[in-house]
């Protein structure tokens, strides 16, 4: 990661603290633009901030979190090399699940993070970050194997920790999803040529 792209990075999250383009900002405390570096290629994609977030304005830092940071560190990955933010950048009321149009209000955002920082990999935590690029799939039917978005984008879909936290079995899975991204992030990255495509592709998002 250069300078200039961690001054995009905070041009991006100053404008996202800025939002007004759903009702969220009005119940939030704060915005919770998103956290860490492009360094590894790694692009983490959740659903909702929740208490924790809305205090202190960064995404992870509950019991979700320290779970997430776990599997990171499992996988031997610093969370300070790996980029993460949300579907939705303001906390929704009594952590309710974000709403389609609230969702798609924050697509702008999503752009906005890919075109900085055109990541190698989006891992995806949970249905609703799943749904913004594969709509009415079952997280439990494609979770732990990478695949292709319709406009090109290298997905990783994964259960969510908080949702693993209050289900072992899905702990468990979770775990091994993780085992399984690290075994594709230890494979040969693709020629410039062959990811010039979809490096084009993240400009059409949207």
């Amino acid at each position: 990661m250069n300078d200039a792209s961690d001054r995009e990075l905070e041009l991006v999250a100053d404008e996202i603290r800025a939002c007004t383009a759903c009702p969220l900002h009005r119940s939030a405390r704060q915005a919770v633009p998103g956290d860490g570096t492009g360094d590894s290629g790694i692009f983490f994609l959740g659903e909702a901030p929740g208490y924790h977030e809305d205090v202190q304005g960064r995404p992870f830092v509950g019991a979700a979190g320290q779970f997430l940071d776990e599997l990171l560190a499992g996988i031997g990955l610093d969370r300070r090399k790996v980029f993460i933010t949300n579907v939705v950048r303001h906390r929704p009321p009594e952590n309710r699940d974000p709403l389609p149009d609230e969702i798609a209000a924050c697509d702008m955002w999503l752009h906005r993070h890919l075109a900085v920082l055109r990541p190698r990999v989006i891992v995806t935590l949970g249905r609703h970050a799943m749904g913004k690029f594969f709509p009415g799939e079952s997280i439990s039917r494609i979770h732990g194997k990478p695949r292709r978005s319709t406009d090109g984008l290298p997905i990783f879909p994964v259960y969510h920790p908080a949702a693993a936290l209050h289900q072992p079995a899905l702990r468990e899975a979770l775990v091994a999803d993780f085992r399984a991204l690290a075994a594709y992030l230890a494979t040969p990255a693709p020629t410039p040529e062959a990811e010039k495509k979809p490096a084009e592709q993240i400009t059409l998002f949207g």
